[in-house]
This record gives structure tokens, sequence and C-alpha cells, in this order.
């Protein structure tokens, strides 16, 4: 199958050797987004809520540029430095999906992020 790089100046740029997302056949996977605003590449320096909405904003439009939405997701993973942010995380999150057609998901505590962000998600998405 071919492989299709999906793009967007909607969403940051890379920072590393890899893609904002792969698209294989009818399913998109997208890089994990941290807390980068688009236009300057600069961090958000916010709550945590805040900087939830910015990766989810930051994940939309690189599903809207593979012409999918949040309805086409199946699985992500967020990634957090602190569990005790998982409650204000969760509130934002769940304001992006139906509760009855939400992906499937797993939240992991890890030590650090790029960055030293407090929060990255990643996602993939069918059609």
């Amino acid at each position: 199958m071919e492989k299709i790089i999906i793009t967007t100046e909607n969403a940051p740029s890379p920072i590393g050797p890899y893609n904002q997302a792969i698209k294989v056949g009818n399913t998109l996977y997208i890089s994990g987004q941290i807390p980068l605003i688009p236009t300057s590449m600069k961090l958000l320096n916010g709550s945590i809520i805040q900087e939830t909405e910015l990766v989810m904003k930051n994940l939309e439009a690189i599903l809207d540029a593979a012409k999918m939405s949040f309805n086409d997701v199946v699985k992500s993973t967020i990634f957090l430095t602190d569990m005790e942010d998982f409650t204000k995380v969760n509130e934002v999150y769940e304001n992006f999906f139906d509760n009855s057609t939400a992906p499937a998901r797993e939240t992991i505590a890890v030590k650090s992020l790029p960055k030293f962000v407090r929060i990255e998600i990643s996602m993939i998405a069918t059609a």
C-alpha cells in the first residue's frame, strides 16, 4: 500500500525526523502532539487544561488535513508526566468525543517528554 505523508501548517511542524501523520490505506497514524503553538512553534506555558486543549486542536488540524475527524479515531495514547493531571486532561479530552463511540485509549505516566512538556497525545484513525 502507498504511504501518504500528511502535513498541515495548522499544527506544529515536526521537531525531529518524523512527519505529523502517515496515511496507509484508510488508516491514519498521527505522531504525538505536544502543546506547541503552530504559528510560532513556541510552547504554551499554561494550565494543563489549556495545554490539553491546544494538543487536541493540533490533533484536530491534522485529522482535518487528512479529511478525517475525531469520529474516525479508533485509538489514542496519552502520555503524562504527572498522573495528578489525569482528571483535568479527561475534562478536556471528553469534549472532543461522543462517549458512546469514543476510541480505545491508554494513559501512561512517563518520567519526561520532549521539551519537558507535561502532556503528549498520539492517535490512530480509520475511515
